[in-house]
């Protein structure tokens, strides 16, 4: 029994001693190889080179390829599946905000040829509606977007005692931005010329239910104002424009500005 009991002392210290000896000896042991990805295993994603806030107009300074796990990058805008996406997606806008170093998605972008580009560049706020125009009461077409105009509404009203029809205008509406024309070529004498058809401007609510009330009383026009008229500050945010409520009148050919 004492000669068991003496065995199994010796083994606990000669374990114990080998023990001690790894662990001090341990110190001196290369340390493990580093895991070394292969290049064939990688691809390279077009990620965000810094924070890019909800609604932000993505440059290319924004962005960046950076490396990424081929297994998982299916997902993401890969550099060998579109060589030119950096430069593509450049001009678009952010649905979602994104992190530094985190991979561009399709799902999270709204680029200017896409569907909901127009909300997305619609100020918030504003409400984005279209009235239709011509060349007559569009600026002869030289109304492009992000052009400012102002609204005119011309209507005819009926005079009792079956005399002459009293057509008026009023600029119901001034320094309004021009969101989208909706342009089609038209071959006229032989030339290319470009006609809008429909307008879309950004518009307050209140002033939208304005608009779309002025459509069913006469016809709309737009007219364009200069750049140097059109400085920020004097938009329909502001107020009703400085043309409300005035009153022109155009009778016989003469045109008189009507008292209130």
């Amino acid at each position: 029994m004492n000669f068991a009991r003496i065995a199994v002392l010796a083994v606990a210290l000669v374990a114990g001693g080998i023990a001690a000896y790894m662990v001090s000896s341990g110190g001196d042991a290369p340390p493990p190889a580093p895991v070394v990805v292969q290049k064939s295993d990688t691809d390279q994603v077009l990620a965000a080179a810094t924070d890019i806030g909800m609604g932000s107009v993505i440059t290319a300074a924004d962005l960046k390829w950076t490396d990424w796990p081929k297994s998982s990058a299916g997902s993401f805008i890969t550099r060998s599946a579109q060589p030119d996406a950096l430069k593509d997606t450049a001009g678009a806008i952010a649905r979602q905000p994104f992190i530094a170093g985190e991979p561009i998605r399709e799902q999270k972008i709204v680029k200017a040829n896409g569907s909901g580009f127009l909300s997305a560049i619609l100020p918030a706020g504003m409400r984005a509606i279209a009235t239709e125009i011509s060349a007559e009461n569009g600026a002869g077409g030289f109304i492009l977007p992000n052009d400012r105009v102002d609204v005119i509404l011309t209507s005819r009203a009926e005079k009792n005692g079956g005399g002459s029809d009293q057509l008026s205008s009023q600029t119901i509406l001034t320094n309004v931005r021009v969101l989208a024309i909706d342009q089609t070529t038209t071959d006229k004498d032989g030339q290319k010329v470009v006609i809008g058809r429909t307008a879309t401007l950004a518009l307050l609510p209140r002033q939208a239910e304005d608009l779309a009330l002025a459509r069913q009383k006469g016809t709309i026009s737009l007219v364009l104002r200069s750049l140097a008229d059109s400085q920020p500050g004097a938009g329909p945010e502001d107020g009703a424009g400085e043309g409300a409520g005035g009153l022109n009148v155009v009778r016989f050919g003469v045109s008189r500005q009507a008292e209130q």
